[in-house]
């Protein structure tokens, strides 16, 4: 079983060994996401006559750490750091997102400054100890911690990287002085040269770290009293999960949770039915993300940024938020989606986003509160959505209110029902487009070499337009893509990314010190995966990377090693690949020597069987009936009676748009001009005529 939150709906599957798959798709619960998925599970269990019991597996991504940060509902924290640092949060790094925005303003740091402590000692830069640790300065930390509320502790030394002796020995004196807080080393995280970084890490997994534990703790009771004996397993944001208790441990690993699933699950499918380059798009209830896959491989960002809004998911594009250190899989994301509002803006125009009516009190249609027109409402208006109900039928839309909420809207720009919905409906795509170039033409990709894979709630609806306008021919709707990412969850491995300092310049007397450095990472990613049942040789698969970067430099890239134990052929193999990799992704190639940064283990548990079956069928999905509905397609088209039809017709014969079909969890719109047909892995594939 499969759970993913979004922003709007909590998606859940059960798939069986055959491929069938069984879903329930019902409105999120805000004030406690763990609310949805109890009673989710337990309806879908209910409907199916399923036993708990029977279930092998429980995988599950969450927003939970993300909205922690972005609504600022951490914990009381305080940092305890080397003495001349304290202020490292707010001196950061000279970057800003927008350049040349006089308004633009740093995110205030998550400790304030009467909460940053410094202590005497000092490691070198060789790992030496310059000043020993100053034990009575930990002891008047202690005592002004306990004096004030704070729920956690991040300590982060300077140099720790290279000698976490200082951090482990005041972490230690301070769990026995302050047995009730929380604390977090950066040594246990992402011990990287990088003191801003590395600082900034730690702050966030400290400040999340006691919300998201509650939340694993609340869920994994949920799921005891629903009588699954399965381990919880959340989604990390490599794509990777990892068990509920290692994630709680250290939730920072699981900031782009959501996302990654569907990602995965799309790298998975590029496999499964030979399409290497695909543009993943998808769009739910609050946003829509893109993430671009290459020769059936996605890309890793080794640094990331959290709580500054929506990302286009460029390298170049910093400063918005705070940095995390943590392996991420490279996503583009727009403030766009099914719940965008749309309003008038000072100037009379028409704006759309990035505020979101969300699952409550969710847009106009679905009669729960929402007076504010969203996109959801205007393709409700422009008849691309079924105009009685969604999701089977279980959530029952009100086509009147749609209509006079985007009605009113128009009147206050001059434009009447028809204009105004079909300009949100633009105007919403126009945004989306954004983030499809954020990954492809803007990093020197022509889109139109790649398949545009629609995920999502709303991506299928969008998808055709949006390829329209990028200059692409062809979209893949998966089965079950308004779930996809709840599917994707259970194609993931078992992964651990076990991270060290590795500062080295990299020609041939690094040998020995990689092979030194990597054998005891090696062994201890091995006995984790022990550990969680996955034993023999066969189930376990280990690949050494290493951050490179020209010496100087301040970007690094991420490169494996081909082989290992490392030989002088692994050097040449490595400076190869990397210059490559700078070439995509910076654009040029120089002859400066090269410097590794960090080593990282990335150790996978793998299942006995293949975890994605040939051919995924929707098992408890309701008959569409088919039949024609107005639709509108633009000044070009107009309004045309259009073929609603379910995607099993398109087994035999191929059809041409405008046409629509409708599914549980989604609608896919077949623009004219384009023509759909079925694949043997019953996905749909849209084609430009």
């Amino acid at each position: 079983m499969g759970v993913d939150i979004g922003g709007t709906f909590t998606d859940i599957v059960m798939v069986a060994g055959d491929g069938t798959v069984f879903s329930k798709k019902l409105l999120s619960t805000p004030h406690d996401y763990s609310e949805a998925i109890e009673s989710g599970v337990e309806a879908l269990l209910s409907e199916l006559s399923a036993n708990a019991r029977d279930l092998s597996e429980f995988v599950h991504a969450t927003t939970v750490a993300t909205n922690t940060i972005i609504e600022r509902r951490g914990v009381q924290v305080a940092l305890v750091t080397t003495r001349g640092f304290r202020d490292v949060l707010e001196l950061g790094r000279f970057r800003a997102p927008r350049p040349y925005d006089m308004r633009f303003r740093k995110a205030e740091p998550l400790v304030p400054r009467d909460l940053r402590f410094e202590v005497g000692g000092r490691i070198g830069a060789d790992g030496s100890e310059v000043e020993p640790l100053d034990m009575d300065g930990l002891e008047a930390v202690a005592e002004a911690v306990q004096a004030r509320s704070v729920h956690a502790l991040a300590v982060c030394f300077v140099n720790s990287y290279a000698n976490d002796r200082h951090e482990q020995a005041a972490a230690a004196f301070l769990r026995e002085r302050l047995p009730a807080v929380q604390i977090t080393t950066s040594t246990s995280l992402m011990p990287q040269i990088g003191e801003f970084e590395r600082t900034s890490t730690t702050v966030i997994n400290a400040y999340i770290r006691p919300v998201v534990g509650e939340y694993v703790t609340a869920l994994a009771r949920r799921l005891d009293r629903l009588g699954v004996c399965a381990p919880l397993m959340i989604m990390q944001s490599s794509g990777g999960i990892a068990p509920g208790a290692a994630v709680a441990e250290n939730p920072i690993t699981i900031i782009e949770s959501g996302p990654a699933a569907g990602v995965l699950g799309a790298q998975r499918l590029s496999l499964a039915i030979g399409v290497p380059d695909l543009i993943v798009f998808d769009m739910g209830g609050t946003t829509a993300k893109a993430t671009i896959i290459e020769q059936h491989a996605f890309g890793l960002c080794p640094e990331s940024e959290v709580g500054g809004g929506a990302a286009l998911g460029s390298r170049m594009i910093r400063g918005a938020g705070y940095p995390v250190q943590v392996p991420t899989i490279d996503i583009a994301e727009v403030g766009a989606g099914g719940g965008s509002i749309a309003a008038a803006d000072t100037a009379g125009g028409l704006k759309v986003g990035p505020r979101s009516a969300g699952a409550a009190p969710g847009p106009v249609c679905y009669g729960r509160g929402g007076v504010a027109p969203t996109v959801t409402d205007a393709n409700l208006v422009l008849g691309y959505l079924n105009p009685e109900a969604l999701v089977g039928g279980e959530l029952a839309l009100d086509a009147n209110r749609a209509r006079m909420a985007i009605a009113a809207l128009g009147a206050q720009i001059d434009l009447d029902l028809t204009e105004t919905a079909y300009g949100i409906h633009q105007i919403v795509n126009a945004t989306m487009l954004r983030a499809l170039k954020g990954v492809s033409s803007e990093r020197g990709q022509d889109p139109s070499k790649f398949s545009l894979l629609a995920i999502g709630g709303n991506g299928p609806v969008h998808a055709a337009a949006l390829a329209e306008a990028a200059g692409m021919s062809h979209v893949i709707v998966p089965p079950v893509a308004g779930l996809f990412s709840a599917l994707g969850l259970l194609f993931a491995d078992v992964e651990h990314q076990l991270v060290r300092g590795f500062y080295h310049r990299l020609d041939a007397q690094v040998i020995a010190s990689i092979n030194a450095a990597a054998a005891p990472q090696i062994e201890a990613g091995r006995r984790q995966l022990a550990r969680e049942g996955y034993a023999q040789p066969a189930q376990q698969e280990v690949q050494v990377c290493l951050d490179i970067q020209y010496k100087g430099q301040t970007s690094t890239l991420t490169i494996p090693m081909s082989t290992y134990p490392a030989s002088p052929g692994t050097l040449d193999a490595l400076r190869t690949a990397f210059e490559a990799e700078h070439l995509r992704t910076f654009g040029y190639v120089s002859g400066e020597a090269l410097q590794t940064v960090a080593m990282k283990v990335v150790c996978r548990g793998l299942a006995a069987s293949p975890r994605m079956p040939a051919r995924v069928l929707h098992g408890n999905a309701r008959p569409v009936r088919a039949h024609r509905r107005q639709a509108y397609f633009g000044e070009r088209f107009g309004w045309l009676a259009t073929p609603v039809v379910a995607r099993e017709s398109l087994a035999q014969t191929p059809c041409a748009g405008p046409l629509i079909i409708e599914e549980y969890d989604t609608t896919v719109v077949v623009r004219p001009g384009w023509r759909a047909r079925l694949d043997d892995g019953n996905n749909l594939l849209l084609e430009a005529e």
